[in-house]
């Protein structure tokens, strides 16, 4: 659908233009009009299928064209990161471009005072659209400098990674300090349980849009080592001896794994960054700048860098560790063959996570290539034969394995107190 069918504002359509816009996604075909009709509603899909328009941009012709005070703030959109709440925030001044009257401000911790007294500036000054992250927007409810009495949009952007940080609370202390008369809007990359509970208690006769998950592009080129955790790192220096790295992403499950990894590859010679949840709020635009400017070949992170962040032009992706599920897996290796280019996804599998393998296997319908571990790392654990390992059990303060158990049950037959019972305390 072209986005003339639609009933955007005129302005909002000559901003599009600008940007040589044209096409609606699915998600922004079948969200934009319920929204601009005023419904409440809900919509599922993954990360890149234009999610972020689908909201601002009925939002913005609804602004533009309504009767809206314009020195108070009207919109609310929550995002469970800084990075996501800066994006949005981007995003928002490319749409609102021939809306001068329409201002945002992005609001998010770990940052210093005069970040702090630009937001407050920002609330003072009217701006329309407020992008925060839970906590801090809490902190500035709690110290009275933002007004919400005439807040007529509420929008909750990757609902579901929210949940999942812990700001189930925060969520609903913020709900309850808008007016009750407003259209609120929730997307979702899945639709847990929790997330079906909390659309039932903010949302009021949502419509409902599901799009599934799909497949990665066609475009990414993936494939797996079948390997001991020991042997991780030196697949990945093998690979780098081969081809020297360049806008490369490696996900791992941990920031202590982000960490010691990133310090590793830096004394291998290799220009690395790291991104991870320690790191103050300078210290991470800085990381994503200079990965962004390609200063920095290499980017270790955990998934706080898999969702909402758009990297052009990543040409690896290296699960370091096995995704928890087969969307997070599409997540992370979508960074990389975006707007039909080309990419490679290679996930490094150790015996522990063969079955969640498997599983991501069985999503996507097909079998992902195995490459040879190389031969100087030794030999390497098959796929689908988990190691055999002994059971132990703890006792007493004690273990034992096994053998141990069955020899001790022998025992207690042969001296015939097998069904001795314990003495009564």
């Amino acid at each position: 659908m072209d986005f003339y069918d639609l009933d955007l504002s005129d302005n909002v359509l000559d901003a599009l233009d600008d940007m040589r816009f044209t096409e609606t996604t699915p998600i922004q075909e079948h969200a934009i009009p319920p929204i601009l009709e005023g419904r409440d509603l809900i919509g599922v899909a993954q990360t890149g299928t234009g999610k972020t328009a689908a909201y601002l941009l009925p939002i913005l012709s609804l602004l533009d064209e309504g009767d809206y005070p314009r020195d108070a703030v009207n919109c609310i959109i929550m995002a469970p990161t800084r990075e996501l709440a800066q994006q949005i925030d981007q995003a928002m001044q490319g749409f609102a471009y021939y809306l001068p009257d329409i201002s945002s401000v992005a609001v998010y911790g770990g940052n210093d005072g005069i970040r702090y007294e630009q937001e407050v500036r920002g609330f003072n000054t009217g701006a329309s659209i407020i992008i925060a992250t839970p906590g801090r927007l809490i902190t500035h409810m709690a110290l009275g400098n933002i007004d919400l009495s005439h807040v007529s949009f509420f929008i909750l952007d990757e609902a579901d990674r929210m949940l999942d940080m812990g700001f189930s609370e925060d969520i609903m202390q913020i709900e309850r300090a808008l007016p009750k008369e407003r259209q609120t809007i929730m997307f979702s990359a899945t639709m847990p349980d929790k997330i079906v509970e909390l659309a039932k208690t903010i949302l009021h006769n949502p419509v409902e849009i599901s799009l599934a998950v799909s497949k990665p592009a066609d475009g990414i080129h993936q494939s797996a080592y079948i390997c001991y955790e020991a042997q991780k790192l030196g697949i990945i220096k093998s690979m780098f001896k081969h081809k020297k790295p360049e806008r490369v992403i490696i996900f791992a499950g941990s920031k202590v794994k982000v960490k010691d990894l990133s310090i590793t590859l830096s004394r291998e010679g290799f220009n690395v960054g790291a991104m991870h949840s320690d790191l103050l709020q300078n210290e991470r635009d800085d990381v994503m700048f200079r990965f962004k400017s390609q200063k920095v070949n290499v980017l270790v992170a955990t998934d706080i860098v898999a969702r909402g962040i758009d990297i052009d032009d990543i040409q690896l992706v290296i699960n370091y560790d096995v995704p928890h599920d087969a969307e997070d897996y599409v997540h992370r290796i979508g960074r990389t063959a975006r707007a039909g280019a080309e990419g490679q996804a290679i996930t490094l599998v150790n015996e522990k996570d063969q079955p969640r393998f498997r599983d991501i296997e069985r999503f996507l319908e097909k079998e992902i290539t195995k490459n040879t571990v190389p031969q100087e790392l030794g030999e390497a654990p098959q796929y689908g034969k988990p190691a055999k390992t002994k059971k132990s059990y703890k006792r007493g303060g004690k273990k034992f394995n096994d053998k141990n158990r069955k020899n001790r049950k022998f025992n207690n037959r042969k001296k015939g107190n097998d069904n001795q019972k314990r003495p009564q305390k």
